[in-house]
């Protein structure tokens, strides 16, 4: 928990100012529209106890694009968690286009065909980010559909980020059947919403449904996506989080819907990317047990991948 701090995250004009696991009970979610809209940056965010303000201004990653499309940002959680520092990064969904690809072991065990395993050559020109997925879906017993190819079925009521075939992202609570229909291109789930409605689910409360942690530690480095009320993507991860903490933290970012992604020390990993073609390959999220260029070489586990886009609802690259 955060405990008197406050962090505050608007999406009102703000310079940049250089400035696996156990699977819980399904949740709902709201309604809230998240239609992409054209967004600026994200406003400083703020850490405020009785007596001192600090600020935490957003830094855009990605200066060579014509979409102010990566902000990412870096700050102390909190008085109550002394010297833990959370990674956050905000994608404006209204210039990018999201993207999974299969690693060569995860989501899990499948004869289908997993495509590239990486970052395809021919579409690093306009590559943006790229960030770890969840759980393997075989251990979670979730969906995972990319490609016009279903991995795993799709479980109702599961938490899942979808990208719609109009170039829409969301995090939703998986409603549909068991194959997605014709207007959904990618839907990735991993256990249910660890924030619905803008709060944090009563199932965050139980850390044992969150998935199994490294010498069974309550709190491990977590990460997670989430979706602001505009539609932009927030990333999220952080040291020493137990359930609770993430979702209180996801919560003060003002998230209206999220869900956890991978946990555990290994796994956290979000790249940026200083010029076109993959250039200047950088990790955002500190882990040695990671580097800048995991993804442009076959990947163990599926990952995520952002692009600068150049209409809404074009395909994948693959």
């Amino acid at each position: 928990m955060l405990g008197a701090c406050v962090l505050t995250l608007g999406l009102v004009p703000a310079s940049d100012a250089r400035a696996h696991s156990a699977r819980p009970q399904t949740s709902s979610t709201s309604r809230t529209s998240t239609s992409p809209t054209a967004s600026s940056a994200p406003a400083p965010i703020c850490e405020v106890t009785a007596s001192v303000k600090r600020c935490f201004a957003w830094r855009r990653r990605d200066p060579w694009s014509s979409g102010a499309s990566i902000y990412t940002n870096d700050f102390v959680v909190g008085a109550s968690q002394p010297g833990v520092r959370a990674y956050a990064a905000w994608i404006n969904s209204a210039t990018t286009d999201l993207a999974l690809y299969p690693g060569y072991e995860g989501p899990g065990p499948t004869p289908l065909p997993r495509g590239p395993e990486e970052v395809p050559p021919t579409a690093r020109g306009r590559l943006l980010a790229t960030f770890n997925a969840g759980f393997y879906e075989a251990d979670a017993k979730a969906g995972f559909y990319v490609n016009h190819t279903l991995y795993f079925p799709m479980i109702r009521g599961l938490a899942t980020v979808v990208r719609y075939a109009n170039g829409r992202v969301d995090v939703v609570s998986w409603q549909g059947g068991a194959r997605p229909g014709a207007n959904v291109v990618m839907a990735r789930q991993n256990l249910s919403l660890l924030v619905s409605n803008a709060r944090a689910s009563a199932l965050s409360a139980n850390n044992a449904a969150w998935g199994l942690t490294l010498h069974g530690v309550a709190a491990v480095w977590r990460t997670a996506l989430g979706v602001d009320a505009k539609g932009n993507l927030i990333y999220v991860a952080a040291p020493d989080q137990t359930s609770a903490s993430l979702a209180h933290l996801l919560v003060s970012l003002h998230v209206v819907r999220a869900m956890e992604l991978d946990i555990n020390p290994e796994w956290p990993i979000f790249v940026t990317y200083g010029a076109p073609g993959a250039v200047g390959a950088t990790l955002f999220v500190p882990n040695p047990n990671q580097i800048a260029g995991r993804f442009l070489y076959p990947s163990t586990k599926d990952f995520f991948a952002v692009y600068a886009s150049r209409r809404p609802g074009e395909t994948q690259p693959w």
